[in-house]
């Protein structure tokens, strides 16, 4: 194990993804079982329904005022008739949606349009400018510190 064969494995990841704004009332919900957990959503741009994660699917009750652990006790027939009036009678607010394709299709994250997003691969490539790759003599571990002013990383034997 490495810090580049982490940041192949989640590069991976994040080239599967694809984020788009959409308005909250073009967002169609479908339930095609009695388990709330497979809820679907069709959005504009994408041939396929996606799947909200547990994540996502309380972002998109808040969106709407809707408690998401009441609605997750519902069947989901009842939940989605539930969150489609939601996200038909909500202001026409636009959203950004993050879906990945991780062998299914699913909703990662409904956030506002001006949304930054850092993905982890980022965060892997600042570790290893400072740490290198994580082996050998630039071996990488917790606990240390990484001093971001000097962009070294101080290894701190556990106690």
């Amino acid at each position: 194990m490495s810090l580049s064969t982490l940041h192949d494995a989640i590069r991976t990841r994040a080239d599967r993804a694809t984020a788009r704004t959409v308005e909250t009332k073009s967002l169609r919900v479908e339930a095609r079982t009695n388990d709330v957990s497979r809820l679907a959503l069709a959005i504009p741009g994408r041939a396929e329904p996606v799947t909200p994660t547990h994540w996502s699917f309380g972002q998109l009750c808040g969106l709407v005022g809707a408690p998401a652990g009441y609605l997750r006790q519902l069947p989901a027939p009842l939940a989605g008739i539930n969150l489609q009036h939601g996200l038909a009678s909500h202001r026409a607010e636009v959203v950004k949606t993050l879906e990945a394709d991780d062998g299914r299709i699913e909703l990662r994250a409904v956030t506002g349009p001006d949304y930054g997003r850092i993905w982890d691969h980022e965060l892997v490539e600042a570790v290893m400018r400072i740490a290198g790759d994580g082996v050998g003599d630039t071996r990488w571990k917790v606990p240390g510190t990484l001093d971001w002013s000097t962009m070294t990383h101080v290894w701190t034997a556990p106690r």
